[in-house]
């Protein structure tokens, strides 16, 4: 019996504790809601206040439809009525990585859809893209895709005048042979650019491959030609490259918007890594800096590798490694440009890690400076490369016969760097750089006199080979309507002003890091 009293003692006290408790528990609950003025029932509401799936635009609002219909009937004009071209698009990339249109195709249609064929119709003067079919689960996955069901979407986005399935286009091709109304196919002969691609860097790379004796592919523009001669075996192939090359020379406004703004944005990775600058810096410190201005600002990528180089590996210009770290007196050299929006830019800096020039520095860096800037301050508009020079060496004559070098193998270095510049005056055809625009180094004939509306950059190398010392500095220089404008002038390339910048603080000391 007292075993029996003593349990249900016991559980009358568990009763009486979890009541307490129950009633403690609503008695708090009503307090917290009395006592907030929103109260814990203003926490409900929708999950999400954005509307839809996605935000992004399905055509680029970067340049109106009209601009590329522009470009297409130039190269209408430039086929004639009894031809027609026809433009690959780009595959879908392999792994986790999102789909980017070629530069190529993008150029003549803004049309951004994997698997895509643009025909150019000379005889009509009208363009049909041929887009792949819907595919729902790749749509569920990764958001909308152009597809040949978007017919009447796609025209009114891009003004194209016909969209139809690419799986059409074979036949429409040997329809077009059989017709009697062309004579001749274009397609560009060349590589395709996608991003971070030039094309002499792609046909070093199918040259590479051609080494390989368990590798015979073609490039993919290889095996489109080789195709559209089984299918269009009476038709002259022609090689559309030099049309598209010459157009795309001469930029747009529209185009120089785009330049202008990826040049600041690479201008602010630049002046950033300079106010970071500490001995123990690494190549891959700028790169980061860089990466989050670029990223930040919405950029499609990197337009190439990071050249950032530290020390002697700038005497190897396209070095690649990331590992040294920045000794004091060490000298950084920094060239990384992004792509916005298919635009690139492409310039570089060079700047002491501790933040002051020693003797040697600035005595190099200043004969340096004074020959780059004679040459960037005689550019004008319908000048040859053989007329600048010639400008630019009247101008830096005399201060050179003031020079003084403190070793015998500077002022040869010096000596033998200006002597292959005067050598090229014996010929007429004088490059003083490269064009940028879609690529970093863009398609055109820059040994031409100069014209309004191109971009281009000057890089001249200097070297002491005793001393692995490699001086080169490079500016976005813009051919505009009231002149030449260097678009990179932001970005200091003199003694003092790259100093006072390195004294400002600087992202990497702001935000550090300790993984170690």
């Amino acid at each position: 019996m007292k075993q029996i009293a003593s349990s249900n003692l016991l559980n009358a006290r568990h009763g009486t504790a979890l009541k307490t408790l129950k009633y403690g528990l609503i008695t708090l609950l009503m307090i917290l809601v009395a006592s907030s003025t929103d109260g814990l029932l203003a926490q409900s509401g929708p999950w999400t206040t954005s509307k839809g799936q996605e935000e992004r635009p399905h055509f680029t609002e970067k340049f109106d439809p009209s601009e590329f219909a522009q470009r297409r009937d130039m190269v209408y004009d430039a086929i004639g009525a009894d031809a027609f071209a026809v433009l690959q698009g780009a595959p879908m990339p392999l792994g986790f990585q999102a789909f980017r249109q070629n530069n190529e195709f993008f150029y003549l249609s803004g049309i951004v859809s994997p698997y895509a064929y643009l025909v150019l119709d000379g005889s009509t003067r009208t363009a049909t893209v041929y887009l792949q079919d819907r595919n729902p689960r790749r749509e569920y996955n990764e958001g909308k895709l152009l597809s040949a069901e978007d017919a009447d979407y796609v025209m009114e986005l891009s003004g194209i005048d016909a969209v139809k399935r690419n799986a059409d286009l074979p036949a429409d091709l040997a329809a077009m042979h059989t017709s009697g109304t062309f004579t001749k196919a274009f397609t560009p002969f060349g590589p395709y650019e996608e991003l971070g691609q030039t094309v002499s860097m792609v046909n070093r790379t199918l040259g590479d491959r051609r080494l390989d004796p368990f590798d015979s592919r073609e490039g993919r523009h290889q095996e489109f030609q080789r195709q559209l001669r089984e299918i269009l075996p009476n038709l002259t192939m022609e090689n559309l490259d030099p049309t598209i090359d010459n157009m795309r020379k001469v930029k747009s406004p529209a185009e120089v918007a785009l330049i202008d703004r990826s040049t600041k944005l690479q201008g602010m990775a630049i002046m950033e890594s300079m106010r970071s600058s500490e001995v123990g810096m690494k190549a891959m410190d700028m790169e980061a800096i860089a990466r989050y201005i670029f990223w930040k600002n919405d950029v499609d990528g990197e337009a190439y590798t990071a050249l950032t180089h530290i020390g002697p590996e700038a005497y190897m210009n396209h070095y690649y490694g990331r590992v040294r770290a920045a000794k004091d007196g060490d000298m950084l050299l920094m060239d990384y440009g992004p792509v916005y929006h298919y635009y690139t830019s492409d310039m570089a800096r060079m700047w002491p890690v501790n933040g002051k020039f020693n003797d040697v520095q600035r005595e190099l860096y200043t004969f340096y400076l004074e020959f780059y800037e004679s040459i960037l301050y005689s550019i004008k508009i319908g000048m040859t490369g053989k007329e600048i020079m010639v400008a630019a060496f009247e101008r830096f004559d005399p201060i050179y016969d003031k020079m003084v070098f403190s070793k015998e193998i500077y002022k040869k270095a010096a000596d033998s760097f200006l002597d292959s510049y005067r050598s090229r005056l014996e010929s007429p055809f004088v490059g003083l750089g490269h064009g940028v625009g879609m690529a970093v180094h863009d398609v055109g004939n820059y040994m031409v006199p100069l014209e309004e509306g191109m971009i281009f950059v000057i890089e001249p190398q200097f070297r002491v080979p005793e001393e692995d010392i490699y001086v080169r500095l490079e500016d976005m220089i813009y051919a505009g309507p009231n002149g030449v404008e260097v678009l990179s002038d932001f970005v200091p390339r003199d003694i003092e002003s790259i100093e006072k910048i390195i004294a400002e603080p600087g992202m990497l000391q702001q935000f550090r890091f300790p993984l170690e």
